[in-house]
């Protein structure tokens, strides 16, 4: 029959675990302390969760751990709690009946508890591999704080993993993952309508080109409706300039791998001038990206466009290196059903997006945006 551990042999197991930690963190520190924070917080979830301990345990823990080792950082009864949530969130991943192993069975160091064998702090080996498959390497890539911002901000297990995958692989900061989930990246990536697949000669290029781009996008530097242009060549001008004046929240917005080109690009053939409102490189594809910004509601008119100036890159600009140019149109509605079925008989790579700017955000966040009279100096610079 295990005994429960009082508060004192509790301290002592997590102070173990903790020293023995910090003596192979320099190694491969934040996966350390992730496996860490996850085996503490579930020796915390199996003694407050059924009772064995009292309302105020996991203060006084803290206080303890505190005065035992001085200066230590990151055990507050916040974070210990954010452990014990760390380990709730993702401990049906790890849940196997096999015998347990040292956490750091991956690596050859080892976090030994032998004296309170009916509490180890340790993980299964076969727990690990599950973690693996489940997340790839991504989920030690991400620091606690960034999963703890996860798990507070989503609820389904898909989004999670697909916001762990997301950071991992491009390195978000805490508040760039802020701004992905508070724009809902997880249901608008990879969404809209196109017709890479038949338009693309390789299935791997297609699928790439489905998840570098959105279905939406939330363009909140802009605030174009509140000047009351009634000429929609206007508006589409300041909407371009306000791009190209914040191109930088422009590209973090959009997606990553995206060098900017130019704007209003220009390409003479047969004795015409065209001009694409934005041109990209993504080094991802290895392909220019033709961007035709539209104020208004999705027009079929618009993908014509756009499949001509695919043309004229493909042969006057791409280089031998290159793949297909692919064009998208960023317009402010689209019916999506409607497009599918309209984009599949063109020939070049088209996709259609659409954007929300300031009129759509809730009141709150629009009262950060700059003022109306810095956005009119900007036209009338540009013009």
């Amino acid at each position: 029959m295990n005994r429960v551990l009082n508060y004192g042999d509790a301290v002592s197991v997590i102070k173990r675990a903790i020293l023995e930690a910090q003596g192979i963190a320099a190694r491969n520190v934040n996966e350390v302390q992730l496996k860490l924070y996850y085996l503490i917080g579930g020796f915390i979830s199996r003694n407050t969760r059924d009772g064995k301990w009292g309302t105020g345990a996991i203060e006084a823990i803290s206080a303890q751990l505190k005065k035992e080792l001085p200066g230590l950082r990151g055990y507050s009864p916040t974070n210990l709690k954010n452990m014990r949530l760390f380990y709730e969130a993702w401990s049906y991943v790890f849940n196997d009946s096999q015998s347990l192993v040292d956490i750091s069975s991956v690596a050859t160091d080892e976090i030994k508890l032998e004296s309170f064998p009916n509490d180890p702090l340790s993980i299964r080996q076969s727990q690990l591999t599950n973690c693996t498959e489940e997340f790839g390497i991504g989920f030690f890539s991400v620091s606690f704080t960034g999963h703890m911002t996860i798990i507070n901000q989503t609820k389904d297990k898909d989004a999670r993993i697909f916001y762990i995958q997301e950071a991992a692989r491009n390195h978000f900061s805490v508040e760039t993952l802020k701004r992905a989930i508070r724009e809902d990246d997880y249901h608008h990536q990879g969404a809209l309508p196109n017709n890479f697949l038949q338009a693309l000669t390789s299935e791997e290029q297609a699928f790439r080109a489905v998840n570098a781009f959105k279905d939406e996008y939330l363009l909140d530097f802009i605030n174009i409706e509140e000047l009351g242009a009634r000429d929609k060549d206007v508006d589409e001008r300041l909407l371009e300039q306000r791009i190209v004046h914040n191109i930088r929240d422009f590209i973090l917005k959009f997606g990553r791998d995206f060098a900017f080109l130019g704007n209003q690009y220009r390409i003479e053939a047969f004795g015409e001038e065209q001009f694409i409102d934005l041109l990209f490189f993504n080094r991802e594809l290895n392909c220019l990206v033709a961007i035709e910004l539209k104020t208004g509601p999705f027009k079929t008119s618009y993908l014509g466009q756009l499949n001509g100036y695919l043309s004229l890159l493909d042969e006057f600009v791409r280089k031998p290196n290159e793949n297909q140019s692919v064009g998208i149109v960023l317009c402010k509605d689209a019916n999506k059903a409607f497009v599918d079925f309209v984009i599949r008989d063109y020939d070049k790579p088209l996709g259609v997006a659409t954007y929300k700017t300031s009129k759509d955000m809730p009141r709150d966040i629009l009262q950060e945006l700059p003022p109306i009279d810095e956005l009119r100096k900007l036209l009338e610079r540009s013009e």
